[in-house]
């Protein structure tokens, strides 16, 4: 009965993650490349971009810092950050990415610097979300198959 209580939970936590925007499609193909052989195949994903893209950040952040703005090289990185957001379906952090490269192809130095103080924001909330998300989910223990969200 409890663990059922906690499934419930999961899809409502899951299912929020969706409706509220942090969440796309790509985030569901994830899911399907789950099975019993890697049960943990999402969490891990997950944990790798976050690894990952702690560094990126760092790296867009020092070229921020730099004046004149270069640009281009802020448009690359900001590219390379939002390819890896977008394969874990992280709809809002992606938003902001693409967000960002508008002022950089405007050459807006001043809406790049507020941009990535949102999509930091949006990185971290996420982040926040879905490690409580994988907590509960590991609580719940494995389920059969992904399912769409509604």
């Amino acid at each position: 009965m409890e663990r059922n209580n906690i499934r419930r939970q999961v899809a409502l936590m899951r299912q929020s993650l969706f409706t509220q925007g942090y969440l796309d499609e790509q985030f569901v193909q994830l899911e399907e490349l789950q099975d019993d052989t890697n049960p943990n195949f999402v969490e891990e994903i997950a944990t790798l971009y976050y690894r990952d893209s702690c560094r990126s950040l760092q790296t867009i952040e020092k070229s921020l810092e730099k004046t004149p703005h270069d640009f281009n090289k802020l448009d690359n990185h900001m590219h390379q950050f939002k390819g890896s957001s977008s394969s874990i379906g992280a709809k809002k952090v992606k938003a902001e990415c693409q967000q960002f490269r508008e002022y950089c192809r405007a050459g807006n130095g001043e809406g790049c610097m507020r941009t990535f103080q949102l999509l930091k924001k949006e990185h971290a909330t996420l982040k926040k979300k879905l490690e409580a998300y994988f907590q509960m989910a590991r609580q719940a223990g494995p389920i059969e198959t992904a399912s769409r969200p509604k």
